[in-house]
């Protein structure tokens, strides 16, 4: 006889499935969790407090900023789950920003998103989500994966333009099986209409654009702020 599933795959009734789900504050991610509460699962939220805001960035379009950490707590708030931060600024700044100006340094084009989702997001925050006993952890990625015989791969969202597979494509096969992605089989103005239908504060927040800790895109000012050294003149020699 075959077991009943519920919505993310686990043969538990939601009241006994704890997930945790990655608050990044903006419309995907609250809309996830409101999505999970509202399908009866005991959701935990949590959000990562990745680096030192400055005036510059809190201005700009960028996610994890101290007003999306205030947005994801009025969206746990609304939802009445629990929520926690996580202050991983040292993490952060050691495992994406330092990399970040390093890749720079040597000619490189890196893509930091990729390295927080191999480091903090998916490595750090999943550790922690396991600690919790939480039986799967939820993000807002645009991802679509499908489970066959206990092995879950990892495919484009049907939602193509917003498609965010790219971003995880070293995620291992340890993590792939734990995490889950609502988003996936969905168009990004469907995000939003639900998100209005549960009430959701952010709703119609833009969505962020840049990279968290570059203000306004002003990469040079990163890699002065953290190896002011890497600023000499060469020489200029003419043939």
């Amino acid at each position: 006889m075959n077991k009943e599933l519920n919505s993310i795959g686990l043969d538990k009734k939601p009241s006994d499935t704890t997930v945790v789900v990655a608050m990044s504050g903006g419309v995907d991610s609250s809309t996830v969790a409101g999505m999970m509460k509202k399908d009866g699962y005991k959701v935990i939220g949590i959000t990562l407090k990745l680096y030192d805001d400055t005036k510059e960035v809190a201005k700009s379009k960028q996610c994890c900023s101290g007003q999306d950490i205030m947005d994801a707590k009025r969206v746990a708030n609304k939802l009445n789950i629990e929520h926690k931060i996580l202050y991983y600024q040292n993490k952060f700044k050691q495992g994406v920003i330092d990399n970040f100006v390093e890749s720079y340094l040597k000619g490189e084009t890196p893509i930091p998103c990729v390295q927080c989702n191999q480091t903090v997001k998916f490595k750090d925050l999943f550790e922690v989500s396991k600690n919790l006993n939480a039986d799967a952890m939820i993000t807002g990625h645009y991802v679509k994966s499908i489970t066959l015989d206990n092995k879950t791969n990892m495919y484009r969202a049907i939602d193509e333009n917003r498609d965010q597979s790219y971003f995880l494509f070293n995620t291992s096969r340890e993590q792939l099986n734990y995490l889950r992605f609502p988003l996936g089989g969905m168009l990004k103005n469907q995000t939003r209409e639900i998100a209005k239908e549960l009430n959701l504060n952010v709703a119609d927040k833009p969505d962020s654009q840049d990279i968290c800790f570059v203000p306004n895109g002003n990469y040079v000012s990163v890699i002065q702020k953290f190896k002011p050294e890497s600023f000499k003149k060469g020489n200029i020699k003419k043939y």
